[in-house]
């Protein structure tokens, strides 16, 4: 099956190489600039092309790799030119675009398919070890769906038809697990830091807990995996965090206290903690100017205490 690559990212390159290797002919890659098409052809042992209505004319695979916002774009100006025709199927990767992106190319008589990996790849070798097994979700056209399939099978990895108005929440809920988690370990890092740890110090004394962590994920899955201060309804030592972000790191603050509470939540699933005691742990992560305010008071902290009657409403 002749297969063009338009896009010469990382996940472009790396399924190109995966593609190859599975047998599939690449019968070229074209790009933005002359230099990365290059680029990616000589890793593909393929033809660089500078046209890419010129590639996809000769292919009956297109697989449209570019950045998101080019993708629609990019279609528009193969259609114009001539490059889709019926019997050809043209594929993004993009986890947030529908195949309505590809609308041009459905009206040349194409068929068009969404194909989107869970998987993060941060370059082309990382995109060829990353891919195969991982989990894709697809969407567009019946006879599409037929090659998704077989695609995903290819590269030894599960599949899931994903309906396209979800798409939008299925690409946050994949943000969250990839982006954001790199924004909440560097979080750690730079809270860590702050009580003194030199920085070349953080990632290796950080990383156990987060492997150890994730390795309870994965046995137990979430959220039997939740341990520490909110898992055991410990408002004091939530209390401490506070006052001592309120010090050392005051920017901090409300994300703290915003994800705290989103924990609490996991805390009553797992069931660890009862009504009354979230309640309190909500008063005590409430956003900062709600009600009563955790201002630093050195060199003596006073405890708070706070009402088991309370009527502050969490989530």
């Amino acid at each position: 099956m002749r297969v063009g690559i338009i896009g010469a990212g990382p996940v472009g390159t790396g399924m190109g190489i995966l593609l190859s290797r599975r047998g599939y002919t690449i019968t070229g890659v074209a790009s933005r600039t002359r230099a990365s098409a290059e680029r990616a052809a000589r890793r593909l042992d393929c033809p660089a092309f500078t046209e890419p209505a010129a590639l996809a004319r000769l292919v009956e695979v297109v697989f449209i790799t570019t950045t998101d916002r080019a993708i629609g774009p990019v279609t528009l100006a193969i259609a114009r030119q001539g490059g889709f025709h019926p019997g050809q199927t043209v594929i993004h990767m993009s986890g947030s675009l529908t195949t309505a992106v590809l609308e041009p190319a459905r009206e040349a008589g194409a068929r068009v398919l969404s194909l989107h990996p869970l998987q993060s790849c941060a370059d082309a070798d990382r995109a060829v070890t990353n891919l195969p097994g991982s989990v894709f979700s697809l969407e567009g056209d019946e006879e599409a769906l037929t090659l998704g399939r077989k695609l995903v099978n290819d590269l030894g990895g599960e599949y899931f038809i994903i309906k396209p108005e979800t798409k939008p929440l299925y690409h946050a809920a994949a943000c969250v697990a990839s982006n954001y988690l790199v924004s909440l370990v560097d979080l750690s890092y730079r809270l860590m830091q702050a009580a003194g740890m030199e920085p070349a110090m953080v990632a290796r004394a950080l990383a156990p807990l987060i492997e150890g962590t994730w390795g309870n994920i994965k046995e137990k899955g979430t959220p039997l995996a939740l341990t520490g201060p909110i898992a055991r309804g410990d408002g004091e030592t939530l209390t401490d965090h506070l006052r001592s972000l309120a010090i050392k790191a005051p920017e901090l603050d409300e994300i703290y206290r915003a994800l705290g509470r989103y924990t609490i939540e996991v805390a009553v699933r797992k069931g660890s903690i009862d009504a009354r005691q979230a309640a309190e742990l909500a008063e005590i992560l409430a956003p900062a100017g709600d009600h009563r305010s955790l201002a630093p008071v050195p060199p003596a902290p006073k405890k708070l205490e706070y009402s088991s009657t309370s009527n502050h409403q969490f989530w």
